[in-house]
């Protein structure tokens, strides 16, 4: 059987607050890797975009409407650490990004303490301080650099 990536969707969210634009970081319990884009697989028979809203809205029960879908996209491997207890093909994952723009007040933000268990308006200066790993943080600074005004 040929090996197939998972599709995900990414929700990117922006706000202007006091004059500093900021992004909506999640964070996943676990230790590495944990600060990221609200994002989540894409289920049978959905388009990305309405994937990232449904994931934006499981993750943080905020609502969002699609903007545009960018043309970035994030392709890795998963480590065969993690592999070899999937009982499929899959070897990593494509995620895909979506510009959005809140309908729900930024600040109503509730994260289920499970699968995401903290969130935070990251001002764009200071998202190196919360995502760690360089080739993600590449991905997302593109993202920055395109935003929507």
């Amino acid at each position: 059987m040929k090996d197939v990536y998972r599709q995900c969707a990414s929700a990117v969210i922006f706000r202007l607050v006091d004059g500093q634009l900021q992004v909506l970081l999640v964070h996943k319990p676990r230790k590495k890797d944990a600060w990221q884009l609200p994002q989540g697989g894409v289920e049978e028979g959905e388009s990305v975009e309405e994937a990232a809203i449904r994931e934006l809205k499981e993750e943080t029960d905020l609502d969002a409407s699609v903007i545009k879908k960018s043309s970035v996209m994030y392709q890795y491997h998963f480590p065969n650490s993690y592999r070899r207890f999937r009982p499929d093909n899959v070897c990593g994952q494509q995620i895909h990004f979506v510009y959005s723009e809140l309908i729900s007040d930024p600040d109503s933000v509730h994260v289920d303490n499970v699968e995401i268990n903290d969130y935070v308006w990251a001002d764009l200066k200071n998202v190196n301080k919360y995502i760690k790993r360089k080739e993600y943080r590449e991905i997302v600074d593109k993202l920055i650099a395109g935003r929507v005004q």
